[in-house]
């Protein structure tokens, strides 16, 4: 219980210090084409992140688990020199690149907004690098049930690039916003490389390696398909007019950081907890462990989006509704949270449902569940934007993310049951 209140308050504070650095740029630069460039040159490394951090994590974590004491630094060493080599290699393809994709992929920018989005990517390309080697530390600490460091090294990053943030961005802009960004990422990966120990050389045909490969590739297969909703809503917002795709991003972005708090707080815990479960048989303990934490993220997730419907505008007015932000401006992103109700309470369940999965070592079921909802809901996501603008576009976020929510308790729920039965008749 003592854990479990320490890592809330730190990711709260996590939070909060995420939130900050947002409120920041907002507040200082406004709404407009400047902050619309910040957020796209984030989407792509965001997309890659997503795909492949969030993955890597929740592999990693039930194999280092169950290893074997005197290898786990050898593949942990293993696990983050191959991730950070493939990252390293992709951030400087992607910039070689940017200047073709990026114009692209934001059809509604003018010719300046695209080219100061363009340098704006290949500086965050930096911090998608070091984040992909921090999701290698974090598996590290987590296998370990060692959580509080993981958590405790993110306030201090944060706040240092808060830090930077306030005293280059009145001087040298939006790049600093960038920078400092990178700075926090960076930081992350120093602050925990002690994960690693000693450096030792890897044995790349290890079987924890060979068996992370083989249960990463559906998920970065599966991922890579519909986690995409990231491209196709900046591409869309960007044809909203100027502000638009950074009403829809701050939207998105504070229940995603509400969620990845919660995150660490409830569901990365249960992980190494449920995969040495699975790994005894205990399905009936497995299935309590899963109900608890679903029913106490839907109440929590719950409660705050009450929060956000009944006093979210005030509080949105109070802390973002001045300098170059505008009450229009603050009604549309409170109004594009109301809409969003999917994202934070169906995010924050999806998260025990999707760890269940992947703490019994099954990466294929929840991947192809995303695949079919998303597939389903590209057309109601073009339609419901072209009808209803960013208000249609947030709600069929919501419909994509609580019917998979859905689909995943149902096939859990099922063979859980069966599994549980076995284990009572066994």
């Amino acid at each position: 219980m003592k854990q479990t209140v320490t890592l809330a308050f730190l990711a709260g504070a996590n939070i909060l210090v995420i939130l900050l650095l947002q409120w920041y740029v907002i507040t200082q630069l406004g709404v407009g084409s400047e902050t619309d460039a910040l957020f796209a040159g984030m989407v792509l490394p965001q997309l890659i992140l997503s795909v492949v951090s969030s993955s890597l994590t929740h592999v990693l974590v039930p194999l280092l688990t169950t290893a074997d004491k005197g290898t786990f630094h050898e593949n942990g060493w293993g696990f983050f020199l191959a991730i950070s080599a493939i990252f390293t290699i992709l951030a400087l393809v992607l910039s070689a690149g940017a200047g073709y994709w990026v114009p692209w992929l934001f059809p509604g920018f003018t010719k300046a907004e695209a080219a100061l989005a363009v340098t704006l990517t290949r500086i965050q390309l930096a911090s998608m690098v070091f984040t992909a080697s921090v999701s290698v530390l974090w598996s590290l600490y987590h296998a370990q049930q060692k959580f509080i460091w993981t958590e405790l090294s993110a306030v201090l990053a944060g706040g240092v690039a808060l830090f930077v943030m306030t005293l280059t961005l009145p001087r040298f802009g939006v790049a600093a916003a960038a920078w400092a960004i990178v700075v926090r990422t960076a930081l992350q990966v120093v602050l925990l490389l002690p994960a690693l120990g000693r450096p030792k050389r890897p044995s790349w045909r290890a079987p924890a390696m060979k068996a992370a490969w083989k249960r990463l590739a559906p998920l970065l297969l599966g991922a890579s398909y519909y986690r995409t909703d990231l491209l196709i809503d900046r591409f869309l917002s960007s044809l909203a007019g100027p502000g638009g795709l950074s009403l829809l991003y701050l939207g998105q972005q504070i229940y995603s950081v509400a969620n990845f708090g919660l995150e660490k707080a409830i569901s990365a815990p249960m992980v190494p907890l449920l995969a040495n479960k699975a790994h005894a048989g205990e399905w009936l303990s497995f299935r309590e462990s899963f109900r608890r934490r679903l029913i106490w993220m839907g109440l929590l997730t719950t409660a705050g989006y009450v929060v956000v419907l009944l006093t979210g505008e005030w509080i949105l007015t109070l802390l973002i509704g001045h300098g170059g932000v505008t009450r229009d401006n603050v009604h549309s992103l409170w109004l594009i949270m109301v809409a969003l109700v999917g994202l934070l309470i169906g995010g924050g369940m999806g998260q025990i449902s999707a760890t269940t999965f992947y703490a019994k070592g099954d990466t294929r079921t929840p991947t192809r569940l995303g695949i079919w909802t998303y597939s389903v809901c590209i057309p109601v996501k073009v339609l419901l934007f072209l009808r209803y603008g960013l208000i249609g576009l947030a709600v069929s976020t919501s419909i994509f993310v609580l019917v998979n929510l859905a689909l995943q308790v149902v096939v859990l729920e099922k063979r859980l049951s069966l599994q549980s039965a076995k284990e009572c008749n066994g």
